[in-house]
């Protein structure tokens, strides 16, 4: 089984955003940039199929700059056996990035697409939706657990209401969530080594998708400030500030 793993680089988690002063957007210049946790979870479940005999080929892709190229290279440290770069300077939504990865589903047939079920950049939780739909598949969103069984995939989902399992027809579609597995450090050896591994790397344009943004980004600011808090000196007179001061009751 081959397993395709769509990898995204973001700004590092523990970075604290900045906006740009023209409120166009975030401030990327001399910021850590690393792969979506999200995506690096999925990554972690594609190299542990691959270690339980499940997998047989793990091929990691991003869309971004030049720079991705790092992301890529995490993967393939962590047990990804190739990775794609389509190479693009632009923003490009999830629809756009649906289109794309259903072009590389055509070319390379994985039975698998695992992928994160959001970036921590823009939050969308579109791309593993829209992708199941441009191709017709099956898909198990915010995965907890997946188990393999045949040409079945048994997907534990975390919803509101607590946990559900469906079992869902090969091919699929599988976005992760955070309690699904956590992800493996990549040895030294690993790293060396996937430096030195040739990433193939393609242009947007050679797949003939249009990516054109539907979205426009009027303005970004930070949220405001958080007030500080007030101490009450009993409790009458905390339900007097929740009632007439907060309005909440």
């Amino acid at each position: 089984m081959k397993v395709l793993v769509p990898v995204k680089r973001v700004i590092d988690y523990n970075v604290k955003v900045r906006v740009k002063s023209d409120q166009t957007g975030v401030d990327l210049a001399n910021v850590k940039m690393s792969m979506n946790p999200f995506d690096e979870i999925a990554v972690e479940e594609a190299v542990r199929l691959k270690e339980a005999g499940t997998a047989e080929e793990i091929v990691a892709i991003s869309i971004g700059p030049e720079k991705a190229q790092d992301q890529l290279r995490q993967a393939l440290a962590m047990g990804a056996d190739r990775a794609i770069l389509i190479k693009t300077d632009e923003t490009v939504e999830p629809l756009g990035v649906a289109k794309l990865l259903k072009a590389v589903v055509e070319e390379e047939s994985p039975q698998l697409v695992i992928l994160g079920k959001q970036a921590i950049d823009d939050d969308s939780n579109q791309t593993g939706q829209m992708l199941a739909a441009l191709l017709g598949w099956s898909q198990g969103t915010f995965a907890s657990e997946v188990k393999i069984d045949g040409d079945k995939a048994n997907v534990t989902r975390e919803i509101d209401g607590g946990l559900q399992t469906i079992a869902i027809n090969l091919p699929a579609i599988v976005t992760t969530d955070l309690r699904l597995n956590e992800p493996r450090y990549a040895s030294l050896p690993n790293i060396m080594k996937a430096k030195k591994k040739p990433l193939d790397v393609k242009e947007v344009g050679d797949y003939g998708v249009d990516i054109a943004p539907r979205l426009t980004t009027v303005k970004v600011t930070e949220p405001p400030k958080r007030e500080a808090g007030v101490k009450v000196a009993d409790v009458a007179e905390l339900v007097s500030k929740l009632k007439n001061e907060a309005g909440v009751i």
